[in-house]
């Protein structure tokens, strides 16, 4: 197998209050749990914390803030599907600058519901067409290797 998939977890301590017809709703603390999938290739040294910290420096702006009173948050509201849209993006470039390739992103503000955007779903842009077009080769010998070891 030429490339390998690693799953990582972070977690957010924060506030947010969500505007409904206008109207700010109640304050509130979460933990959100923001789990990313990427690829990696094979030949290539991992190095996790390297990872890791680009992760938790981005996410460090938010912990333990109110986020309605933080950019983009103070201009969008700050659900779950609009926070981890927003995550998705900003962590999809330092990931491939830092040479990962982002497949999928998983947020949930409590234990039995979650949030999920996919990077192979995503095709607004050249740039995005083309990494959909690696992943898609990507996750497809994936799926070959894993048939192949199967077999054996």
């Amino acid at each position: 197998m030429r490339f390998r998939q690693y799953k990582f977890k972070f977690y957010l301590n924060a506030r947010h209050g969500i505007y409904k017809n206008g109207v700010l709703g109640e304050v509130h603390p979460h933990t959100w749990e923001i789990v990313i999938d990427v690829v990696k290739g094979r030949d290539e040294t991992v190095k996790f914390h390297h990872l890791e910290h680009r992760v938790e420096e981005f996410l460090s702006r938010y912990q333990d803030k109110t986020l309605n009173e933080i950019a983009p948050f103070d201009m969008i509201n700050p659900t779950l599907e609009n926070m981890c849209e927003y995550f998705k993006d900003e962590l999809t470039e330092i990931l491939n600058r830092n040479g990962w390739i982002f497949l999928m992103m998983e947020m949930s503000e409590s234990p039995s519901m979650s949030y999920v955007v996919s990077l192979i779903d995503d095709s607004y842009t050249e740039e995005m067409q083309t990494i959909n077009s690696l992943t898609d080769r990507i996750l497809k010998e994936i799926k070959q290797s894993r048939e192949v070891e199967k077999k054996d």
